[in-house]
């Protein structure tokens, strides 16, 4: 993964020892968090031979709405100068493309033909994991809105819009247990993995990832206060919250592939706020948008098909070139793979109460942090927001790049199929 997406985001509050960027590559006020037209789904996409990978993660890409309304609105193209391959250019075709075409399904050569530019390992023709095709889309994105500016700090290079969109902040602690000294470091996420062996639900994974580690025996950590080996914990946390949330279950065997096909519950409606490192608050709440699945049983053969939400606010199951209205039950009884999860603000939560049965699972976090909130002193200081926590550049180290864990389905009759078919298709 290309070292520049591991940067603190340009947001916080300068803390001591971190320089401001000395450049804003892309002002955040110009990031639009709604879509800026209500339509229904666009295209499906025709499979060009084992892209289905590709097909699904290009659906949830495309489906994401701020990076959506960023390439509808071709402002990157017109200040490109880059001669050949652009991802960005080739994403702003693509999306233009399935949204507005009225043919019922395209051909995304736009992308494929330029397979190799975003991963020099894939291969056309060949089954992919589509977690990692969306890592490096994410990373020659990224690439693409850097290009010219590589030599920028590392707090500059932090503002382009992939990394406003889908970056965020884990922070790692360690605590000596011999004189409490605390060491934090603080590294850069653009989705979250997540062990779901002996988890039933995302929220049970969740809680299982800022669980306190034990650092002992041959994991001793050398004190800097105690100048020797101590035992201590470790404990990660969300430091920064994305405006995009990714979630990973990480479906597929280390070295067998073989795939965990266990249930894994998710919700429609997210709060983040019991696990970031200021865990008092308001809910910090997500809504789901988009369900990435795998059908089949192991990494070597399988389908992939997703979910996504429309400007409409209608689910649609995107499984190739077909494009098919259903319900919120269904998208919420998948083995998922991939989860995107869009942040919404109190304002947005009541305004979808108002008009859907669907938000009462997000109506009744805000009621309960409410009903909460009654009961503290009334001079208090209000939480301090996540997007302003401070992360000082002492402590900033890249994390190690999280390997491809592969698919995933809760199947209907039809996906049953699928999963029965010997190779992918």
């Amino acid at each position: 993964m290309d070292s520049s997406l591991f940067q603190c985001g340009f947001l916080a509050v300068v803390a001591e020892g971190m320089a401001p960027p000395q450049r804003i590559l892309f002002p955040p006020e110009k990031i639009c968090m709604a879509w800026q037209h209500s339509q229904r789904a666009g295209a499906g996409l025709h499979n060009l031979g084992n892209t289905c990978f590709l097909n699904s993660v290009l659906q949830c890409l495309t489906y994401t709405p701020p990076l959506a309304n960023h390439l509808l609105s071709g402002e990157h193209s017109r200040a490109c100068g880059q001669k050949g391959f652009c991802v960005m250019c080739r994403m702003e075709v693509h999306v233009q493309q399935v949204l507005h075409s009225s043919a019922s399904a395209i051909e995304p050569w736009a992308v494929v033909d330029f397979l190799t530019e975003i991963g020099e390992n894939f291969q056309h023709g060949r089954q992919e994991d589509a977690h990692e095709f969306l890592r490096c889309t994410m990373d020659a994105m990224q690439r693409a809105c850097l290009r010219g500016n590589s030599d920028l700090d590392m707090s500059s290079q932090a503002t382009t819009i992939v990394h406003q969109i889908f970056g965020g902040f884990l922070r790692s602690r360690v605590t000596c247990w011999s004189c409490q000294a605390v060491s934090d470091s603080y590294e850069a996420f653009l989705d979250v993995p997540l062990d779901i062996k002996a988890a039933a639900s995302v929220t049970a994974a969740l809680e299982d990832f800022v669980k306190p580690e034990h650092l002992d025996g041959e994991n001793c950590f050398k004190c800097s206060k105690c100048d020797k080996m101590t035992a201590a914990s470790k404990r990660f946390t969300v430091h920064r919250a994305p405006k995009v949330l990714t979630v990973c279950l990480k479906r597929f065997e280390a070295f067998t592939g073989d795939k965990i096909s266990k249930v894994v519950e998710y919700p429609q409606y997210l709060d983040l706020r019991p696990y970031m490192s200021q865990a008092a608050g308001e809910p910090l709440l997500y809504s789901l948008y988009a369900v990435l699945v795998h059908g089949g049983g192991s990494c070597r053969a399988g389908h992939y098909f997703c979910y996504i939400k429309a400007s409409d606010g209608l689910w649609y199951r995107m499984n190739d070139k077909s494009v098919d209205l259903c319900d919120s039950d269904t998208v919420l009884r998948q083995q998922a793979y991939l989860l995107f999860y869009i942040r919404c603000s109190d304002l947005e939560v009541g305004q979808r109460a108002s008009s859907s049965p669907a938000p009462s699972e997000a109506r009744s976090l805000l009621s309960q942090w409410a009903a909460g909130s009654k009961q503290s002193c009334s001079g208090a200081n209000p939480a301090k927001d996540e997007t302003s926590e401070q992360i000082p550049t002492a402590g900033l180290r890249s994390p190690q790049p999280v390997s491809g864990d592969h698919r995933p389905a809760s199947l209907s009759r039809e996906d049953e199929e699928l999963e029965n078919q010997s190779s992918t298709v």
